[in-house]
C-alpha cells in the first residue's frame, strides 16, 4: 500500500506569507489595472491560495492619477451616493474625482472586485494609493510587479 499521498494544504493566519508590490499606474487602463490588482490583494495567484483567509500580499498603486479611461467614460462615468437624506443624492463625475481625489478612482474600482463581506474589509486594507511617484512604504522593500506577468 502506498502510504505516501499528496495532501490539501490549507493556509491560515499564522503560515501566510505576505509580501509588498508596486505598481506603476501610469497609462494604464482602470478596469484591467483593477482586477489584477484585486487578484493579487486576494491571493489568487499563490499556489496555496484559500478562499477564506487572507492570503494576498500588499500592494502600492503609484501614479493614480494618470490612469486612462476607454471610450467616452471619462465624460460618462458617474459615482453616486446618498446622505440618507431625501435629496440627498450626490453623483460625481470621474474626470472630477480625478481631479480631486484621485486615489478614490482606483480605491472603489478594486473594493468593487474583492468580496462583499468581513474578509473583503480586511482585504481592502492592503491596497496602499499614491496619486504621485513616491510613497511612504520604502521600509517595506516593495519589489516592481509588472501587470503582464499577472494572469
Amino acid at each position: 500500500m502506498n502510504t505516501i499521498s499528496n495532501k490539501t494544504v490549507s493556509l491560515n493566519k499564522a503560515t501566510v506569507k505576505k509580501e509588498w508590490f508596486v505598481i506603476d499606474a501610469e497609462n494604464e487602463v482602470l478596469g484591467r489595472l483593477s482586477s489584477k490588482v484585486a487578484f493579487v490583494l486576494r491571493g489568487k495567484h499563490k499556489t496555496g491560495f484559500t478562499p477564506h483567509v487572507d492570503c494576498g500580499d500588499h500592494v502600492i498603486v503609484i501614479n493614480a492619477e494618470k490612469v486612462k479611461l476607454t471610450g467616452k467614460k471619462m465624460e460618462d462615468k458617474e459615482y453616486i451616493r446618498h446622505s440618507g437624506y431625501p435629496g440627498g443624492q450626490k453623483i460625481t463625475k470621474v474626470a472630477d474625482m480625478l481631479d480631486h481625489k484621485p486615489t478614490m478612482v482606483i480605491e472603489k474600482a478594486v473594493r468593487g472586485m474583492l468580496p462583499k463581506n468581513k474578509l473583503g474589509n480586511h482585504i481592502i486594507g492592503n491596497l496602499h494609493v499614491y496619486a504621485g511617484s513616491e510613497h511612504q512604504h520604502a521600509g517595506q522593500n516593495p519589489q516592481p510587479l509588472a501587470l503582464s506577468s499577472i494572469k
